[in-house]
């Protein structure tokens, strides 16, 4: 029987500067951004040890790194996020992402505009 685990880091709070405007991209807005993956986690059950689990230390470190770089799309945004987690853990068998960006130039009174990827 294999064991698997999910691991989520919930609503990771950064500044991004994402958009299609040049006035997103140099003001930047607030983002929220959920990690969630899955993983073979038998050996981190058994064993105790961080070799057998997805270091959320780590995982984090790579959410911000991506961020860091603008995108005008969340689409891109989220693609290059699944991307260099995926190749950053090898081990993930499935997983979800979710970026909220927090307050969107609309006039609309609403809490964020999302977008979702699962695989």
């Amino acid at each position: 029987m294999e064991f698997s685990g999910r691991i989520t880091l919930d609503r990771i709070r950064l500044h991004a500067h994402h958009g299609v405007t040049e006035q997103e991209r140099r003001v930047g807005n607030d983002y929220e951004v959920t990690v969630s993956v899955v993983y073979p986690m038998e050996m981190a059950m058994k064993n105790d040890i961080l070799a057998g689990t997805i270091n959320y230390a780590e995982l984090a470190r790579v959410v911000k790194h991506v961020m860091s770089t603008p995108s005008m799309l969340l689409e891109h945004v989220v693609y290059r996020l699944h991307r260099d987690i995926t190749e950053r853990f090898p081990a993930i068998t499935a997983g979800s992402i979710k970026v909220t960006k927090l307050t969107p130039p609309m006039r609309v009174d609403l809490a964020g505009v999302s977008l979702s990827y699962s695989w």
